[in-house]
């Protein structure tokens, strides 16, 4: 039902209208996640390896994910955003995309990963600790060893 790849600079519109979905406007969406991506725009502490993964269903982008290195708090790397369609919330894509980000993280040698989540975001929180982060500091969450989301329980 659902396909999985690596994300490409012309999924950005469709990232954005998601995002901006929740809050925001597209256009500003649009540029930001552009320059995420081409390595124009650095998060704090943030370091240039980068990852972005998409979700389609019949070709047409549903969710996405994107993380980088980084020496934040501590962690090797950190989760920057996690969107899904609100009509494919609750379905397998979040979890997925986890997974994927998760294995390039392993595979950079990054386990400890952080994602900054506010307190009343209370859906978030529980994805994420439904998939081991723990509260790390008020507003963000941190696995300890991010390889535990490949394992399946």
């Amino acid at each position: 039902m659902f396909e999985y790849r690596e994300s490409v600079p012309a999924d950005v519109p469709a990232m954005a209208l998601i995002r901006a979905a929740e809050w925001g406007a597209k256009e500003d969406w649009v540029r930001r996640i552009h320059g995420y991506m081409a390595g124009e725009v650095f998060p704090q502490k943030a370091l240039a390896p980068r990852a972005f993964f998409s979700a389609l269903r019949q070709a047409e982008l549903v969710g996405f994910i994107a993380g980088h290195l980084t020496r934040r708090f501590g962690c090797a790397g950190e989760l920057e955003w996690i969107n899904v369609d609100a009509a494919c919330r609750g379905s397998e894509v979040a979890s997925k995309l986890l997974a994927l980000l998760a294995q390039w993280f392993v595979q950079h040698g990054a386990l400890r990963i952080c994602v900054n989540v506010t307190s009343d975001n209370v859906v978030a929180r529980r994805f994420y600790s439904r998939h081991g982060a723990r509260e790390l500091k008020p507003g963000w969450m941190v696995w300890d060893d991010i390889s535990a989301v490949l394992t399946p329980e």
